[in-house]
């Protein structure tokens, strides 16, 4: 379906506040291939996941950091 080609995490379960934390995306690293995200709690502005956009393709990775 067209309209879950690409998607923004609004919420992810953070390690440090042990529960759901809103999340802002980051822009880590412009590849050849794609972009690279990183997704930061609000909370207390650590790492709570990554996506992984790939350049002419509608593929998206989203990867936990609790082991996804």
């Amino acid at each position: 379906m067209e309209q879950f080609d690409q998607f923004k995490a609004a919420l992810l379960y953070c390690d440090k506040c042990r529960r759901a934390m809103p999340v802002r995306e980051r822009l880590l690293l412009v590849l050849p291939d794609g972009e690279l995200y990183d997704y930061i709690c609000q909370g207390c502005n650590s790492s709570v996941g990554s996506k992984t956009e790939k350049a002419g393709l509608k593929e998206t990775m989203v990867k936990s950091r609790l082991g996804g």
